[in-house]
């Protein structure tokens, strides 16, 4: 898959690179689907001085991210399937990872460690991981990749250089998807742009996911409410009985999307409608609050699919008070 939007990225770590002085530590941010941690591996080569065409693992290189839930889907992992995975990084990790450290880089003077998510770090590992980044070992140096920074504990963000990754806008998305996935339609193009908010990734998912009917089901609920729930019951249908915790994922973020593509329509149209822009201004802030549950509670996803499509209900206008 090819990547936009990395130049900047790009520039400012080969500057670094370049200099006498390169910093420890980096932080690579921004919301998920952006191909971050397809840099970080590259940036990562470029560090070690691994063969940019070879595909093989480089030995001082070392990834940490979420490992199988159980011993099941490890084994799904290992058969190349796909495989569900735990809700965080775990502290044992973090000081595995510590261990490894002890010993001299194996092919050269620089090993690069990548933790992602980092925002998904357990408490105590995070505490863990400071240790190191207060004291790194000689050669190496850490990438972070967050797509919500603000949950890493605020002593990490201080001892990392901040890379950002923005968003790319409409026309250069569409084009980019045109390009990726030439059997979608236009207007199926225009709602994965609109849902995925600049990145490329959550664009592509969408279409991969075919999210299409469940985004045009949201948005009309979210305008013509649905008071006996049929909507609600379309809407469980379409997600399925048993999604995965990445479908779920993609749900909310759809779901946000369709709001906030509804907050800027009833802005355009009407500036003055203040019932009913604080319905949805409610309606988004409390999926947001759903959606940071979501990856730590154990919800039943057909409750969770009903309670997302009611919250979309109650910014309907069909749901405001009469008597305002």
């Amino acid at each position: 898959m090819s990547l936009l939007g990395h130049e900047n990225a790009w520039r400012q770590w080969r500057e670094a690179l370049r200099g006498q002085r390169m910093h420890h530590a980096w932080l690579l941010a921004g919301k998920r689907g952006l191909g971050k941690m397809t840099f970080a591996l590259a940036a990562a080569r470029e560090l070690c001085g691994a063969d940019a065409g070879d595909p093989a693992p480089h030995p001082d290189i070392h990834v940490l991210t979420r490992q199988p839930k159980d011993d099941k889907e490890e084994r799904k992992r290992d058969e190349g399937k796909p495989f569900e995975t735990r809700r965080n990084i775990a502290v044992a990790q973090i000081r595995a990872m510590q261990q490894r450290l002890t010993t001299r880089p194996t092919m050269g003077a620089r090993r690069a460690v990548i933790i992602d998510p980092a925002d998904d770090l357990e408490p105590s590992a995070s505490n863990a991981l400071l240790k190191s980044l207060e004291e790194p070992p000689a050669g190496t140096y850490f990438l972070l990749v967050a797509h919500r920074p603000a949950k890493l504990l605020p002593t990490i963000r201080s001892r990392c250089r901040l890379l950002r990754f923005a968003p790319l806008d409409d026309p250069a998305l569409d084009r980019w998807l045109a390009s990726e996935a030439p059997e979608a339609d236009a207007a199926t193009r225009e709602a994965a742009v609109r849902a995925s908010g600049g990145s490329p990734g959550l664009a592509l998912d969408f279409l991969q996911r075919d999210l299409g009917p469940l985004d045009t089901l949201m948005a009309r609920i979210v305008r013509e409410g649905d008071p006996g729930f049929t909507l609600r019951g379309q809407l469980a249908e379409a997600v399925g009985a048993r999604p995965d915790r990445e479908r779920i994922a993609a749900i909310l973020d759809l779901a946000r999307s369709v709001l906030a593509t509804e907050m800027n329509r009833a802005g355009e149209i009407d500036r003055g409608r203040r019932v009913g822009w604080a319905a949805l201004v409610d309606a988004h802030s409390r999926l947001v609050q759903l959606a940071g549950q979501a990856p730590t509670y154990n919800f039943d996803p057909g409750l969770l699919v009903m309670e997302i499509g009611t919250l979309l209900a109650s910014a309907a206008p069909a749901s405001e008070r009469a008597d305002v």
